[in-house]
């Protein structure tokens, strides 16, 4: 049984749902509060995941950022300092998150993905992209084909969710453990393989 620890970082526009998914993840779809307070800095939720047909499970450490483009400034200096923290570690793991009924958050993406490429140096997140607010099915503004290309392009894994209606909520949680877990295992092989005799 192994026991893992990653810091992920969940970002992403403001009013996409953040703080709605990182809530739903962390209460395992029990807690959708109706009203939410604007994030105005960092906020850290834990979530523990079992990895299915194993006995490891890995501890998730989700940041919640500031999505308004007036604090994502002012938070920069504070979030840069977490995610180089030694007490924290390194980030691990990406959440980017767009609404569904907006085409600009989902056009933004490209633009968080150069703030986390910035402040990770440039070395590759394993994470995921994640289209909210399936719900508003009506107003629908980005298509799946092209959040799922635009995704593969970034070497994310695509998963679309309703917080709201508690849709698909684990999926992008339980697929950035599995990441995770499949590069400690990879990692753990390749030392094994240097390994003498």
């Amino acid at each position: 049984m192994v026991k893992l620890r990653a810091k992920c970082l969940l970002v992403g526009d403001a009013a996409v749902g953040k703080s709605a998914l990182s809530h739903m993840f962390h209460s395992d779809g029990t807690l959708f509060q109706k009203n939410y307070s604007m994030t105005t800095g960092v906020d850290l939720m834990m979530k523990c995941v079992q990895i299915p047909e194993t006995s490891d499970s890995v501890e998730l450490y989700i940041v919640d950022s500031a999505g308004k483009q007036t604090l994502v400034e002012a938070c920069e200096k504070m979030l840069l300092h977490l995610l180089t923290s030694l007490s924290w570690g390194e980030v691990s793991l990406l959440c980017l998150v767009f609404d569904l009924s907006s085409e600009q958050s989902f056009a933004n993406c490209s633009h968080w993905m150069e703030r986390v490429r910035a402040h990770c140096r440039g070395r590759h997140l394993p994470g995921v992209l994640v289209g909210n607010k399936t719900d508003l099915s009506t107003r629908r503004e980005v298509q799946a084909s092209v959040a799922q290309e635009w995704a593969e392009s970034q070497g994310l894994e695509y998963h679309e969710t309703s917080a709201k209606e508690k849709e698909n909520c684990d999926a992008p949680i339980l697929a950035l453990a599995t990441a995770f877990h499949s590069l400690y295992q990879e990692h753990r092989e390749t030392i094994q393989n240097l390994s003498p005799g």
